[in-house]
């Protein structure tokens, strides 16, 4: 695959992924059940669909990877302002513990002690970007995904899996057929459990459905990193070439799933490009100023076109049209 359509497809499939799942955010699996029936398509805003923060971070840390591809720390002090303006911006949704190690930004913190201990699945978010982009040298990979993390979490298990994703994201883009389970691997006795759940269900013929069981999710699967990351990871390697059919586990499950099909749709992105997905659900997401046009120009930079301006004034504007669409969309889940 050319590194355009690998940079573009991970992008888009984070894009993907989150509007996808975004409308089922937060319910159970049995709400799931009950409301959301027929095929998997977007339902945000009258059968379209917009993005979330998963998408937002993915794509400031395309640009300032863009900028700096070689200097982790001029990297983390412009991925700190970027987040700063961000969150200035008033977005709809933040996670807790990223939202706490942003305002510690705002309030004078380095990047490198603005994390918070936290072992939430932001940095997992935005790390498979760091796997593709540096996929055949592994020190700034290390380098670059510790930045990426510490910037707003530091807790293990926020490390292991954010380096759980970029590791897999590596491996896709060499074509690397070695020990997934080896790459895997981190020194964190919790990371080490699940990390075995994970290998031992999917050595079975056992369906994502036991995988969430067997994590310790029956209802809806938890935004920790614990929880949520194995289970992107899980719905990727069973349903690797079906993307509507590892989607449709991750909206099953309930729970964090935007965060979870924004981590999943970013590997069928970096593994098959935009094949990987049905047409329609990129031609149904309508957003701006981090749209799909945006999105593509990002991973042309990325491959080494020229860098261009993204009308980011917009991101206000954007933010509180996205705030009522958000909700107008808790009313209609609160009707019978």
């Amino acid at each position: 695959m050319e590194a355009i359509d690998r940079f573009t497809g991970f992008l888009l499939g984070t894009a993907i992924g989150d509007s996808l799942l975004l409308p089922a955010e937060g319910l159970s699996r049995s709400r799931i059940a009950r409301r959301f029936s027929g095929e998997l398509r977007q339902r945000l805003l009258f059968g379209y669909g917009m993005v979330s923060d998963d998408t937002d971070h993915h794509f400031l840390v395309a640009c300032c990877l863009a900028a700096y591809p070689n200097d982790p720390q001029r990297f983390a002090r412009r991925l700190g302002w970027r987040l700063r303006w961000w969150l200035l911006c008033v977005p709809a949704g933040c996670g807790k513990a990223t939202g706490r190690g942003i305002i510690k930004l705002l309030c004078g913190w380095p990047p490198h002690r603005s994390g918070v201990s936290s072992g939430g699945n932001g940095p997992s978010m935005r790390a498979a970007i760091i796997g593709v982009y540096h996929a055949n040298n592994i020190d700034l990979r290390t380098a670059f995904i510790k930045t990426n993390t510490e910037i707003t979490h530091h807790h293990p298990h926020a490390s292991a899996a954010a380096h759980a994703v970029s590791e897999i994201a590596a491996l896709i883009t060499r074509n690397d057929h070695g020990d997934l389970w080896s790459l895997l691997d981190y020194n964190d006795p919790d990371w080490r459990r699940v990390l075995t759940i994970l290998k031992n269900w999917y050595e079975t013929t056992d369906t994502t459905d036991y995988l969430a069981t067997a994590l310790d999710c029956p209802d809806y699967v938890s935004g920790w990193s614990l929880h949520s990351v194995p289970f992107a990871i899980g719905c990727w390697l069973r349903h690797r070439d079906d993307a509507q059919a590892g989607m449709s586990a991750i909206l099953r499950a309930g729970g964090d799933t935007d965060t979870i099909g924004a981590i999943a749709g970013a590997l069928y992105g970096a593994d098959r490009g935009e094949a990987a997905f049905p047409t329609t659900w990129l031609s149904y997401i309508v957003d701006w100023p981090i749209s799909v046009r945006a999105i593509r120009t990002a991973g042309a930079t990325l491959a080494g076109a020229p860098r261009k301006f993204w009308w980011w004034p917009l991101l206000p504007i954007r933010n509180v049209c996205f705030f009522i669409v958000v909700i107008a969309h808790i009313f209609r889940r609160l009707s019978p």
